[in-house]
């Protein structure tokens, strides 16, 4: 007996797409705000480069967890 819906709790493929697309777009504002921080000689663009990894590891994640469920 399968059923196509999701079981309730758990993320559906187009949900984790939808996520890492969000989160690479995230990603690239943060580059381009480290880049334009160290441009003008702040050091506030070390964290910009912080969120950058993060939110590229969050992309990475749940490209791999959508390309898992296929």
């Amino acid at each position: 007996m399968s059923s196509s819906a999701p079981a309730p709790g758990t993320t559906t493929d187009r949900s984790t797409r939808r996520l890492a697309l969000y989160a690479l777009i995230i990603c690239v504002l943060a580059v381009a705000a480290a880049v334009v921080s160290f441009v003008n000689g702040s050091f506030l663009g070390i964290l910009w480069v912080l969120i950058a990894g993060l939110a590229s590891n969050i992309a990475w994640f749940a490209h791999r967890r959508a390309a898992a469920g296929r």
